[in-house]
């Protein structure tokens, strides 16, 4: 059974309400092998509103609607609803005295209006609605099927769970979707595509999607099976295939964030870091202890924006910062190793850089970022050019100084593991 997810409302095309509904209806199908094939967010428009249905209505075996079930002028959907069916609305007796009811249950007269919230389209099975005075409806004709439900997350969520779903699982054909995110950084996607698409495109199921965000690439896999052993099947074949091929540029495959895997490591191995941060202003510090747990780890960091007090509180020579500029190789080693030193953590991590959009030259234009990492082994230094707006540039920078200790973090695992083999004889 495909589906199809229509959000109604015109405050849902302002940048000032977002429809997470469909994010919680998506999930819930999913998980009953219901694939979810086109999402719309249409206004309050009678006639956009009934092409939009009427659509999804040719086109898919199940259509769920998401608001639009109001006591007022501009709340169409079961108007539209009807419509595109071609069957009359009417008046439901006992939907009207459960609505009058709510309202005498709190003290209070209901207006006129919210008659309309009891007018069913024929032959749809009210759904009721403890938690709000809009009932949702339930209309089968042949093998689709025709969801109406209410807005307000509160109210749709239940009602979905407890009205919906066991209804749906005697329609839909025995089958499950399972899901996995591989995530990875420090490859565009691109290069990511040049890698992973001879692999993926060998099969239709599952399913491969590559999504770009601020330094990250996201590989989504979607599988689908008779049940969720076949399905999850499918999955544990081609995963590790696409691992393999991205290797070390790889950092999760449970759906981590990298601050998280970089947490784990430092707590397995009973390390502590500290950051000297200069462009970024405590971004860096703000990520890493945004874990829950970080005090185990994390030691501290100095925003040290000014020449001085890279020099006063970490040692900065002023020579340096003289040939060189702030915005250099040579700085940021010293920020790293000063602030390593200054705190005795097994990881130093320093960043400076120009963010923009003012401030660049020639020579050093905006978006020139070094990060140095100190550690036990030595101190290593990356250079990097990004693109984009100040914040965009500034996140960059931290994952790769996050990617930068989660990488030296996964090769001391390595050599203690190897340390740990016991020798042949």
């Amino acid at each position: 059974m495909n589906s199809e997810i229509i959000a109604i409302g015109s405050e849902l095309l302002t940048p000032h309400r977002m429809d997470t509904n469909s994010l919680f209806l998506t999930e819930q199908l999913n998980g009953i092998g219901v694939d979810v094939q086109y999402k719309s967010v249409v206004g309050d428009d009678r006639e956009r509103l009934t092409e939009t249905i009427g659509l999804a209505w040719k086109r898919s075996d199940l259509v769920v609607t998401i608001g639009g079930l109001g006591p007022t002028e501009d709340d169409l959907t079961r108007e539209c609803a009807a419509r595109v069916l071609g069957r009359p609305l009417h008046r439901d007796s006992t939907l009207a005295e459960g609505i009058e009811k709510r309202f005498r249950d709190r003290g209070m007269r209901m207006p006129e209006i919210n008659l309309r919230q009891a007018m069913l389209i024929e032959g749809a099975t009210a759904l009721p609605n403890p938690r709000g005075t809009a009932p949702g409806q339930w209309i089968e004709d042949g093998r689709r099927v025709l969801i109406l439900l209410p807005g307000p997350p509160r109210e749709l969520q239940p009602m979905f769970v407890k009205s919906c779903l066991p209804r749906l699982r005697e329609l839909v054909p025995t089958a499950a979707i399972c899901s996995r995110v591989l995530r990875l950084t420090g490859l565009t996607e691109s290069a990511t595509e040049e890698i992973v698409a001879p692999i993926y495109t060998r099969t239709t199921n599952p399913v491969t999607t590559i999504l770009a965000a601020p330094g990250e690439i996201q590989l989504h896999l979607k599988s689908f099976g008779k049940d969720a052993a076949e399905a999850q099947a499918r999955l544990d074949e081609l995963f590790p295939q696409l691992e393999a091929a991205l290797g070390e540029y790889v950092f999760s495959t449970d759906g981590a964030s990298l601050e998280e895997v970089v947490a784990r490591g430092l707590t397995t191995q009973q390390a502590a870091v500290a950051v000297a941060e200069s462009c970024t202003g405590g971004l860096l510090a703000q990520r890493l202890t945004g874990v829950s747990g970080s005090s185990a780890y994390f030691l501290g960091g100095i925003v040290c924006y000014s020449n001085d007090w890279k020099i006063e509180w970490l040692g900065v020579a002023p020579e340096l910062v003289q040939a060189h500029g702030a915005v250099s190789r040579e700085v940021v080693q010293a920020l790293a190793e000063g602030v390593r030193r200054r705190s005795s953590a097994t990881y130093g991590v320093g960043i400076t850089g120009i963010a923009g959009p003012t401030g660049g030259t020639t020579d050093k234009p905006v978006g020139l970022v070094y990060v140095a990492l100190a550690s036990p082994p030595g101190t290593s230094v990356e250079e990097k050019r990004y693109l984009g707006e100040r914040e965009l540039i500034r996140w960059q920078a931290t994952q790769t100084a996050l990617d930068l200790l989660r990488r030296v973090l996964c090769k001391s695992e390595e050599q203690s593991v190897a340390h740990a083999k016991p020798r042949l004889l």
